[in-house]
């Protein structure tokens, strides 16, 4: 199975989720994205993920890392991503959403699986990259 998440980043900061369910997820924070259906690509999956949990539109960006393993034969692809329309609200699977930036990205706590992206992406936020892009509306 295939999982794809947003790393949907705005003025140098980081969108974070927390889960809301399943009831062993619930309160844990993640980026936000879902499984890939059948016939769908990882990009379509994706822009359809953040529109159905969040409520906006985005642009994917770049690739961060390979595949991350989550278990049971799963594994997590993640995106850069950027806000081209609507404002993030938590409308599916969460309860809240943060923006943080490279110094609050451990404020929360993140599911596990989660743990190795945000590493990398700590990196990402911390050499540029993460200000070049356009921070559209918050």
């Amino acid at each position: 199975m295939i999982v794809v998440g947003a790393a949907i980043i705005a003025d140098g900061r980081l969108l974070a989720a927390q889960r809301s369910e399943p009831a062993r997820l619930a309160g844990g924070w993640e980026l936000p994205g879902g499984k890939v259906e059948p016939g769908e690509s990882d990009l379509d999956a994706l822009v359809r993920e953040c529109r159905e949990e969040l409520g906006v539109e985005i642009l994917v960006g770049d690739r961060v890392g390979g595949d991350w393993p989550l278990g049971e034969g799963a594994v997590l692809r993640v995106w850069t991503a950027e806000v081209i329309d609507g404002e993030p609200q938590p409308l599916e699977d969460h309860a809240a959403l943060r923006w943080l930036s490279r110094a609050e990205l451990y404020v929360v706590p993140w599911l596990p699986a989660d743990l190795p992206v945000i590493a990398a992406l700590e990196a990402w936020l911390g050499d540029g990259r993460a200000e070049a892009m356009d921070p559209g509306p918050l």
